[in-house]
Parts: structure tokens; sequence; C-alpha cells
């Protein structure tokens, strides 16, 4: 005599549509590391004062590493931490008047940016994300969807055309190619060593 299936029971597609504990810890986790990342190198440059900090690397790593589902939620969870007032944004600052100032546009793409590297490492490279060169082109999608997002945001925000918000933000092009391309060999190396990783999750 065979017994029905109880009430605990999952299908293969219940158990990859949620999210489990490890998944949770590793979206506070990169929340955590974006947030200490904002503080490392915080050097104001550019006519507006934007400062330089290793947020970027920060960002295009949880993309890459956890898809689009939990990179996303990790970068969410991070903003929310930062409107509740915790001082997890550039420069020690929190609160919502940030997404008005004049990083409001960089920090409006972040969740753009991380769930379009982690959509186009997951879905695109698939089994060639230990290619650190295909990682990198990815990044670089998403440090254009970053400086567009601050451009348009410090046009809004400093009253002036976008051809002068975007020379506001030249200065940081160079620097935000290179945390990609160091972002791309670490996600690289971390996808060699667990070809897993993002096999179950969005």
């Amino acid at each position: 005599m065979t017994e029905s299936p109880t009430s605990t029971d999952e299908t293969p597609a219940a158990k990859t549509s949620r999210l489990d504990t490890t998944d949770l810890a590793l979206i506070a986790a990169f929340a955590a590391l974006i947030a200490v990342c904002s503080y490392l190198a915080a050097i104001p440059m550019g006519g507006a004062g934007v400062p330089l900090t290793l947020q970027g690397f920060a960002l295009l790593l949880t993309g890459a590493l956890l898809g689009p589902l939990r990179g996303t939620a990790a970068v969410v969870l991070y903003l929310l931490l930062g409107v509740a007032g915790l001082p997890v944004f550039a420069g020690h600052s929190s609160g919502p008047g940030v997404f008005v100032g004049v990083t409001g546009g960089y920090l409006w793409s972040f969740p753009v940016m991380v769930l379009v590297v982690g959509l186009i490492v997951k879905y695109v490279l698939r089994t060639r994300r230990t290619n650190p060169f295909l990682v990198f082109a990815a990044g670089v999608v998403g440090v254009v969807i970053n400086h567009i997002g601050g451009i348009i945001g410090m046009a809004i925000v400093l009253h002036v055309g976008l051809p002068e918000a975007a020379g506001f933000d030249a200065p940081y092009w160079i620097g935000d190619f290179i945390k990609a391309a160091v972002a791309a060999v670490v996600a690289s190396q971390v996808h060699r060593a667990f070809p897993k990783l993002l096999a179950r999750r969005a």
C-alpha cells in the first residue's frame, strides 16, 4: 500500500522558486559588502563633488555572483537600510533625501545595474561565465547603466544640461572600468570554483 504525498512535499520547481536560508544569508552578506565598499576610498571628485568609492566593484560583483534575483534583493536591502537611517551611503550619508541629491541618480540605477549584470551572466554567458573577458563585458553594460542614471540625476538636481552633467561624470569612467575588470576576474574564478552557484536561482 502506497502513501499519498504529504503537504510538506515540494516539487523541484517549488524548491527553485523560493529563497532558502543560504540565499538570505548571501543577500545580507552582499548588502553589507556594498555598504562597506561605500566607505572605502570615498574621495570627492569632479565638479559635482560625487565621491569616488569601491561601491561599483561591490555592485558588479553582487550581480555577477548572485544573479538577478538575489543580486537585486541585496541592493534593495542595502538601499532600504540607508533610507531607514543607517549611514551606509557614500560619505556616511543616509535617509531618503540622498535619493534626490546629487548622487541620487546613481542610487536609483543600482537595482537596474545589478539586475542587468545578473541576467547577462546567468542567462547569456551560462557556462562561459568563467571567462573573465565576457564577465567584464557584462560589467561594462552595468557601468554604462550606472553612469546614465548618474548623469540624468545630476542634470535634474543641478539644473544643468546633459552635456555638462556628463562632464561632471567623466572623471569616474576609468576607475569604474578598472573596478569592472577586477570584479570580472574575481567573479569568473568564483564561478570556476563553484559552477552551480547560479544553477538554482533566478
